[in-house]
């Protein structure tokens, strides 16, 4: 029975690397004040028509990409109250695809070609 010969062959740098491209969720960025939380809770809030569980999630995703990038969440949070209301939504997606993988962006359309023989053989 073979048994397979690389298993014992990966180390911990191509780990790391794998780790960092799929998820850097244990990658720690630091800390905000609670009072900056709350603020940029409260900031999110009045776009999600109170649904505090989404305002949370919005905070905490930029905040995670702010101090990712080494910005402070203020001027960050600064910057978004100058954008007028009804474009905040494409920079904030701009802004949440700073720490994404390029296969992987917010609010974005992207529909591969489709290969011509692939698309022959597709009865529509």
């Amino acid at each position: 029975m073979s048994t397979p010969q690389n298993i014992n062959a990966v180390n911990a740098s191509s780990l790391d690397n794998e780790r960092r491209y799929f998820n850097n969720f244990f990658i720690n960025f630091g800390t905000v004040s609670a009072d900056q939380n709350d603020a940029i809770i409260a900031y999110f809030e009045k776009f999600t028509k109170g649904n505090k569980q989404a305002a949370i999630a919005l905070a905490s995703a930029v905040i995670y990409t702010s101090l990712s990038q080494r910005i402070d969440p203020m001027s960050v949070l600064t910057e978004f109250s100058k954008i007028p209301q009804g474009e905040l939504n494409a920079y904030l997606a701009t802004f949440l695809n700073l720490n994404r993988v390029g296969t992987s962006y917010l609010g974005y359309r992207n529909q591969p070609p489709v290969n011509n023989y692939i698309q022959r053989a597709i009865r529509l």
